[in-house]
Order: C-alpha cells, then structure tokens, then sequence
C-alpha cells in the first residue's frame, strides 16, 4: 500500500489510519469535503487552514490541513469539462481496492495541485472518474486512498492523478448544502446523467453551436427538473448545474 503521496509542486502527505468523517455534497461541478455552511464560513476555515486553495479565476483541486495537527481537514475536487468519448472510458483499468485513509502534511506550506482534465463515466454515472490526463490510462492505477465516503484519490507511482466519487447522484446537493440522506429516486438518477450530457463536451460544445437537437434536450431537461415533485433538493442542485446554459442558450 502506497503510504506517501506526492502532490504538484513536490509538495507531499503521509497516508493516516484516521480518514476525516466528512460526507461529500456533490453540487454538479465540484466535489466538496467540508463543514462550513455559508460564505463566510468557507472564508474562516480557508483562513484557518493551509494547502491549495483558489486564486482569483484560477480554480485548481483544493486540499485543506489544520496547521497544528497537518491533517487533512477538507477538500473541494473540481469537475473537468472535458468527457472522454465511450471507448477511452473502456480503457479504464481494474481498480484497486479502496483504503480508508487520512492524510497528514509533511510540512505546513501552500502548495498548488492541477485539477484533473479528463472525466470518465461509468455506465449510468454510477461512478465519475477525473483523471489529470489520458496519459494515465497507460498504466495501471496502484493505490485508490478514500478520503472520505465514496470519495477516493487515485495513485500512480506515488503521485496523486486523480480521483473518483461513487454514486454521485446519492450526494447531489445546491451549494454549502448537506445532501438528503434519502437514496435518489430514479428521476434523479437518469437526470442526472442528462445534465452530465449537457455540461461536458460534446454536447455542450453543441449548444454553443446553437444546434436545434442540443438545445431541445436542454429544454426537455429544465422542463422536467422544474415539474419534479419527488427529490426536490436534488432537482434543485441540477437546475444550478445547467443554470447558465439555460440563460445563454435556452430561448434559441
């Protein structure tokens, strides 16, 4: 089991035994280990932590630790655009098993991680792989460290390349937001998928274009979110996720 792990920048943790208790909210383009409820909150705990973090329009993965303990203490995984077509997905390798873990900062220091490039969906989105690159697809993945509930980072020769989120629709929630405890209904589910569809390439390079079968799906998709009765807050989530496409490109 790989027991350190080496970020961008050199910067490098130590795998724990104690992973952090903190369920992902899944918000349709990030990732989001955290406990802050608001804007203010977020700005405290950034304040309060090292790590990465954002600057300014530059949204690279976040990584949060606590300076006195250099443990993690949360994250934010941002979503690539960018969908790898159905045959690069098959490529995908036999996955390792997951290792519940924390991870603890060899040194307190700033550092910046890349987001990841690529994303690769399971069938059904039952899971979302994001890869840095294409280029780990050509070897195997050694180690998956689950940093928190079906949120796992994936290693490759020691370097942190990736990371996946399993059953994404159970953990859709709107922004600074827990999810609902209670499993989607299967509107939700499929979605879901739809709204993937249309934010990630190629489709949504299609509704820029202005094509009329791209732009009816995007319709028929905030139609049906709005008229969902069940699963309201997760329908809500969905309706954020498509929400500009819908302003720029939805009357065409």
């Amino acid at each position: 089991m790989t027991t350190r792990l080496a970020f961008d920048g050199d910067w490098r943790a130590t795998v724990t035994d104690d992973p952090p208790l903190i369920t992902p909210r899944f918000t349709g383009d990030s990732v989001d280990l955290a406990r802050y409820a608001d804007v203010s909150g977020r700005e405290r705990f950034v304040a309060d932590t090292f790590g990465s973090q954002h600057w300014l329009w530059d949204p690279p993965d976040v990584f949060r630790f606590a300076p006195d303990s250099r443990k993690l203490v949360g994250a934010e995984l941002q979503l690539p655009y960018v969908s790898a077509a159905h045959e690069t997905s098959a490529r995908l390798p036999v996955m390792p098993a997951v290792h519940r873990c924390g991870l603890l900062a060899d040194e307190v220091r700033d550092f910046r991680h890349e987001r990841c490039s690529v994303l690769c969906r399971a069938p059904a989105d039952a899971e979302l792989i994001c890869l840095r690159d294409l280029d780990v697809l050509d070897e195997p993945v050694d180690a998956r460290i689950g940093i928190a509930p079906d949120v796992t980072l994936l290693v490759q020769h020691g370097n942190v390349v990736g990371w996946s989120l399993t059953d994404p629709a159970r953990y859709l929630t709107t922004h600074f937001t827990a999810p609902d405890p209670s499993p989607p209904v299967p509107a939700t589910r499929h979605l879901l998928t739809e709204c993937l569809d249309l934010v990630t390439t190629p489709v949504a390079d299609d509704l820029v274009d202005g094509e009329p079968a791209a732009l009816a799906r995007l319709q028929a998709a905030d139609k049906a979110l709005r008229e969902q009765h069940e699963d309201r807050h997760r329908a809500d989530a969905l309706l954020e996720l498509i929400a500009t496409y819908v302003q720029d490109y939805g009357n065409w």
